[in-house]
């Protein structure tokens, strides 16, 4: 299932829609981290545990990715 993305870009001035567009990756990146989580805590079972921590630990990267980004369009 593809999301919505929260914000019409095409009320953005053309210099605001890459910042913006990094911002909605870094939201969409925290739920991930957020659905992966709750999961790993909803299950007993130590394989899917231990993988879901293992696929919010990679989200979590990629937000510092986003971050790292968002940090060197503001420059």
């Amino acid at each position: 299932m593809l999301s919505k993305i929260p914000v019409d870009l095409t009320k953005l001035p053309e210099e605001a829609i890459d910042r913006e567009v990094l911002r909605v990756a870094i939201i969409a990146e925290l739920d991930a981290v957020n659905l992966y989580e709750q999961l790993a805590q909803m299950t007993s079972n130590p394989l899917l545990k231990k993988v879901f921590y293992d696929i919010a630990r990679e989200e979590k990267t990629h937000v510092g990715e986003f971050q790292a980004l968002l940090l060197e369009l503001d420059k």
